[in-house]
């Protein structure tokens, strides 16, 4: 009479408590794999909670490829701001700057602007003398305004180094480092890091172009200000409203809550088809 598998001592089988704690072992990494995910979607949106970065694409003049960062970080009583050009090519048509970028803060708050200098890495391009700063300051070139109406989507705050009919004169620390006067024409907006090689006239000079990014400094001292409240975040590019702008895209938390039980629900199917 041929003995139970499981009191042959040759089988390898499993027992009843060996399937059940590898379902265990299986479900925790379904769990630790949802939460991974989670945590690399939303790293997109915010690494910490005094730091968060927006990033947008889209299309613009000519089907040309328009991409853009901006990172909102709080160290101390200081609030910095990155804006950056992130395209993977040469700017070649005035609708290829980046200019601007708008975004809804809750409360509207006042902030206190201070400096706005060149991101590490970032260069100013057909400089009018020296190396287009004012002792490193480019802040001359850009304003900021509050209490924004007729800004794209409804925006409440925005910064600009152009008027579009929303801003008056510069606002940051700095001289006016190249005409007219600021903040007027496309003097200074930001280029992609490849620059405008293969542009137009108004891109190859003498117009200044920051190449990259520029870092905004704003004093926040007596706000109570959070980064979880910004929102509705787009960039502008050109000299008009009418011209090309994109707009980030926040996942809903539902998305995230979705995406785990998905994954979750695939991992109890596969542990009951194998227990």
């Amino acid at each position: 009479m041929r003995q139970p598998e499981l009191l042959n001592p040759g089988c390898q089988c499993e027992t009843a408590v060996q399937r059940a704690n590898r379902g265990i072992k299986t479900m925790s990494r379904v769990f630790l794999a949802v939460a991974s995910i989670a945590v690399m979607l939303t790293g997109a949106l915010s690494a910490k909670g005094d730091l968060v970065t927006f990033s947008a694409s889209g299309v613009g003049v000519d089907s040309h490829p328009l991409n853009a960062s901006v990172t909102f970080e709080i160290s101390g009583n200081s609030l910095i701001v990155t804006l950056a050009n992130t395209a993977s090519t040469s700017a070649v048509v005035p609708a290829d700057i980046l200019t601007g970028v708008f975004f809804t803060w809750a409360g509207n708050p006042a902030l206190v602007d201070q400096t706005a200098t060149l991101a590490g890495g970032s260069s100013v391009l057909f400089p009018s003398s020296g190396d287009g700063t004012d002792g490193g300051q480019v802040g001359g070139e850009w304003a900021y305004a509050h209490s924004l109406s007729g800004a794209p989507g409804g925006a409440n705050q925005g910064i600009s180094s152009t008027g579009l009919g929303l801003f008056g004169d510069a606002t940051f620390a700095g001289a006016n480092l190249q005409g007219p006067v600021a903040v007027n024409g496309f003097s200074y907006g930001i280029v992609p890091a490849l620059g405008t090689a293969g542009g137009n006239a108004p891109l190859t000079g003498p117009n200044a172009f920051i190449m990259n990014s520029v870092v905004f400094n704003f004093d926040i001292t007596g706000l109570n200000v959070s980064l979880d409240d910004i929102s509705n975040v787009s960039f502008q590019y050109g000299t008009s409203l009418t011209e090309p702008s994109i707009t980030t895209i926040v996942p809903e938390p539902a998305t995230f809550l979705l995406l785990g039980l998905g994954l979750s629900g695939l991992g109890v199917r596969r542990w009951r088809m194998r227990a």
